[in-house]
Formats: C-alpha cells, sequence, structure tokens
C-alpha cells in the first residue's frame, strides 16, 4: 500500500477559485452602484421635471396626454415600448419618470452582472460609479430617451460577446450577444449598426474569437431588431430607401462633418447644440473629455499588465486586456457617427461610447490606487491619495453643477408649456384640438392637442388640410416673438399668450370659427 502511495502521491488540495469574480463579492457592490444611480435619479432629476420635444413625440406613441405626433424618419419605437406600460395607463409625467429610474438602474446592475466574470469587481464597480456620476446619464436616466438603453446594450453586448468567444458551447452568451445588439437596434438603428460592426468584425477575423455562431447571432439581432423599423419604412414613408434618403436629410446630410467641436462645446450644459456655432463658456466642463483618451489607453495599458501577472493586483483567468482593447474599439466605432458625420451635437449621443470607455478607465484608476498603496513610499501615499480625491471631488462638482444647470432649463420649460397649454384652454382650445407652428409638438403635448405642419422635419399635412381641419375643431398656430404668421392664418385672430419669464414671447392665431 505504501508503494502504491508512493508510484501515486495523492494531489495536494487545490483551492476550487470561487463563481464570484476576484477581488470579492461582486453582488452587493454592484448592487450599491445600481442602488445609488437609482436613488440619484429620484431625488435630483424626478422632482419637477417635464417631458422634452423628442419625449412628448415617443410616449405620445402609446398613450401620454396627447394623439401620437408625427414620427419622422429618423426615429425608431423602442423607447416607446419601453415606456407603454406605464405611459399607456396614465399620463403622468412623474409616473413615467419612476418608472425609469426604477428600470434603469436595474438594467445597469443587469449590464454589470453580465461583466462579473471577465474584471475583477473593483473595476467593475468603479467603472459603474464612473459612469453613473457623469451628468449625462443622470439626466437621461428617468427620460423617454433612447440614447442610456443603447448604452447599456452596448454594454451587455460586449459583455456577452467576451464570454461567448471562449467558450463556444455557451449557449446563452451568444444568445445574450444577439439580444443586446437587438434592443440595441430596436432603439436606434444607426447606434445598432455601428456596435455590430467590430463586433461581427472580431468574430470573423480575430485568431482565438473566429466563433461562426457569434458572428450569426449579431448579425441575426441585427435583423431582429431592425424589423419594426424596416417594416414602417414600407408602411409609411414609401420604402427603405426613402426612409434611408429623408432621415439623412432630417440629419442634415450625412457625410463628413468635424463635429468633435461641437461635442465639447455641449458639455457646457445643451441638450441639442444645432447649429453648434455658440461660444465655449465653461472649459472645466469638458476636462473630463480632454482626459479621457489618456485615462483609457492608461487603462488598457494596466488591463494588459495584469494579464502578465506583473499587476500590483490580482487578475482572473479572462484576457482584461483584451476586454478593455474590445471595449475602447466598440465606443469609437459607436463614436464615429457622431464626431465626423453629422454637423450638431448633443452629449447625449455618445453615452454608449461613455459606457465601454468606462471599463478602461476604471483600470487605469484602480491601478493608480493599488499603486499608491503598495508601490509609493509610505510618506508620500498622502500626497497621491489626495490629488487622486481632489481630482474625483472636482470631477463630480462639475457634473453636478452642469446637472442642476440642465434640471433648471428642463423645469422652466415645463412651466412654460404648462402656461402656454392653460393659455389655449383658455381661448377655447381643447381636446380634440389641433396646434400648429413654432414649438408645436411640445406644446400640442402639453395642451393635450395633436400636433401637425405644413413643412419641415415633421410635415405631415398641408396648409389646405388645417384650413380644413379648423372647421371641424380648434385649432391653434402658434407664432414666436416677431415672426409673421403662415399665409393661410393672417387673417386669424392673433392673441398674445403667457409665457415664463425669459423665455420667448408667442402669439396664437385662432381661426374666426374659434370666437370666444
Amino acid at each position: 500500500m505504501q508503494e502504491r502511495l508512493a508510484l501515486h502521491p495523492v494531489p495536494a488540495p487545490t483551492r476550487r477559485r470561487p463563481r464570484w469574480t476576484t477581488g470579492g463579492r461582486p453582488l452587493p457592490w454592484l448592487l450599491t452602484v445600481a442602488g445609488v444611480f437609482t436613488a440619484a435619479q429620484l431625488i435630483l432629476v424626478v422632482p419637477g421635471s417635464g417631458l422634452g420635444w423628442d419625449e412628448t413625440v415617443y410616449v405620445s406613441q402609446v398613450g401620454g396626454n396627447a394623439p401620437p405626433a408625427y414620427f419622422s424618419a429618423p426615429r425608431a419605437r423602442g423607447i416607446s415600448y419601453l415606456v407603454a406600460p406605464v405611459a399607456s395607463l396614465t399620463a403622468s409625467t412623474t409616473a413615467i419618470r419612476v418608472y425609469l429610474a426604477l428600470v434603469s438602474g436595474g438594467g445597469l446592475f443587469a449590464c454589470l452582472w453580465i461583466w462579473r466574470r471577465l474584471v475583477p469587481v473593483a473595476v467593475l464597480g468603479c467603472a459603474g460609479a464612473l459612469f453613473c456620476c457623469l451628468w449625462i446619464t443622470l439626466f437621461y436616466g428617468p427620460q423617454a430617451m433612447p440614447n442610456l438603453w443603447c448604452a447599456l446594450g452596448a454594454l451587455a453586448a460586449v459583455g456577452w460577446f467576451l464570454r461567448a468567444v471562449p467558450r463556444p458551447g455557451e449557449r446563452r452568451a451568444v444568445i445574450g450577444v444577439g439580444s443586446a445588439v437587438a434592443v440595441v437596434v430596436l432603439m436606434r438603428p444607426s447606434d445598432g449598426l455601428w456596435l455590430a460592426l467590430p463586433l461581427a468584425a472580431s468574430a470573423l477575423l480575430v485568431p482565438g474569437w473566429r466563433r461562426p455562431a457569434v458572428f450569426a447571432a449579431v448579425a441575426i439581432g441585427f435583423l431582429v431588431g431592425a424589423v419594426p423599423w424596416v417594416v414602417e419604412a414600407y408602411a409609411h414613408y414609401g420604402g427603405l430607401g426613402a426612409r434611408l434618403h429623408r432621415a439623412s436629410e432630417i440629419q442634415g446630410g450625412l457625410g463628413w462633418h468635424m463635429a468633435v467641436d461641437d461635442q465639447v462645446r455641449a458639455l457646457d450644459g445643451r441638450s441639442l447644440c444645432r447649429p453648434c456655432d455658440v461660444p465655449w463658456k465653461h472649459p472645466a466642463a469638458a476636462a473630463w473629455w480632454f482626459a479621457l483618451p489618456v485615462l483609457t489607453a492608461a487603462g488598457i495599458a494596466a488591463a494588459f499588465r495584469a494579464d502578465r501577472g506583473s499587476g500590483s493586483y490580482p487578475g482572473s483567468r479572462s484576457h482584461r486586456g483584451a476586454a478593455a482593447l474590445l471595449a475602447t474599439c466598440t465606443a469609437a466605432s459607436l463614436a464615429v457617427p457622431y464626431l465626423f458625420l453629422i454637423d450638431y451635437a448633443a452629449p447625449r449621443f455618445l453615452l454608449p461610447a461613455y459606457a465601454l470607455l468606462a471599463l478602461p478607465v476604471a483600470e487605469c484608476l484602480v491601478f493608480l490606487a493599488v499603486f499608491l498603496v503598495t508601490a509609493v513610499r509610505p510618506s508620500l501615499r498622502p500626497v497621491g491619495a489626495g490629488v487622486l480625491a481632489l481630482a474625483l471631488t472636482g470631477h463630480l462638482a462639475v457634473q453636478y453643477g452642469v446637472l442642476s444647470q440642465m434640471l433648471d432649463v428642463n423645469r422652466s420649460l415645463r412651466t412654460h408649456y404648462s402656461a402656454i397649454a392653460a393659455g389655449l384652454h383658455r381661448l377655447g382650445v381643447r381636446p380634440p384640438c389641433m396646434v400648429s407652428g413654432h414649438d408645436a409638438v411640445p406644446i400640442a403635448y402639453y395642451a393635450g392637442c395633436t400636433s401637425r405642419q405644413p413643412s419641415g422635419h415633421d410635415a405631415s399635412i398641408t396648409p389646405g388640410g388645417i384650413e380644413d381641419a379648423a372647421h371641424r375643431m380648434p385649432v391653434a398656430v402658434v407664432v414666436a416673438g416677431g415672426n409673421a404668421p403662415p399665409p393661410y392664418a393672417r387673417i386669424w385672430r392673433a392673441t398674445a399668450l403667457p409665457h415664463v419669464r425669459g423665455r420667448e414671447t408667442y402669439r396664437v392665431y385662432l381661426p374666426p370659427t374659434l370666437l370666444p
């Protein structure tokens, strides 16, 4: 027996690697990040906020306060589907906001959870916190806008991809890739295309990642997500080519446009910068934006260093460097159309890129934190920690300042549109009714009317059609400032509308059939 044991020694007991990612248990950390994100929305953003222009279009499709607004060619119905469970039951903006805040917090947790086996908990929690603390993320978290959902979908898609390619038999990850791509396409088809391109190329061309099943999942996910948009193109826009052409026209003509400086100026606190010929008033608001490429490059280097086992903190069995690199490349792909192909800017357009870049930036910050603890002389550690804490505190202060400014503008607009809607009601413009002219879409929503325009991006009726409608229902044509009314309304009665101080003055033209 002893000889047998000598020839076949019992292997030393090995420690089984726990399911939790190296660095601690992810569940409490990720729940904390998602919980703080949700609470910040409920406390800072939801109270008193109103629906913006684009939101009224999306919400009106499934209920809300007014008949469906005209749905222009570039839009997709994914966000309308998302808000339908609440908007179809109530017109309460607060209810919609609370619902979206809760769902976005849950969505963030689910997306970070996908990554728990790919990067350490410290990096993952830091990435989630970095993304959540941006004013753009907090402001659009409870809004009925598609961009944050594209960001979460992109984060989920890259995470599922990295889990699927090393394990050909993991069907759940393959299905996850396709499903996440489909969600992004459903929200914004163009974002879905720029997300699918690097993932499909990686599944075909990168050695070790060549998985036909993953490539097929990306392609099928894109096609499934695009079905509603394509069907609607043939049903209402004259075909797919016609809709694409019209969508390009509305966005100013897709082509080479250097919009990098526009995006920088928009970070001052503008929901839309079109045309973006405004001065750059607050450079501090974009300081983090200029640091982003440096921090990303340093994070990729730190992740590859951890893979080689020379890092100061333990890595996992996954390839963190490759994960950081793919996240960065996908973020760059998603940013291309908004930096180089359109001639205007909106900070929300880059949310998908920011969500993915948060991962390599977190790699960099965690590496710096561990380096300070393990490699810097004890006498210098307080200095390094102070510098790092000061930089993060300053960043948070700037983000909160811009968020506060954006919320003030949003609440002022809500009061403004509510006052105008009340003025229209006093003049006899009550549902069922029609509003046309300046800011017709949000004004009509707040007044409970349908909005129709004879020209522009939302052209959906002729001037004669508006005149005919005036014989069947109350019709109002809104004109801003000193602008002249359209020809068909020049003989109509003009009345000043109430407005909020500092806001543009409006006049409303009512047909002779609508007399008090």
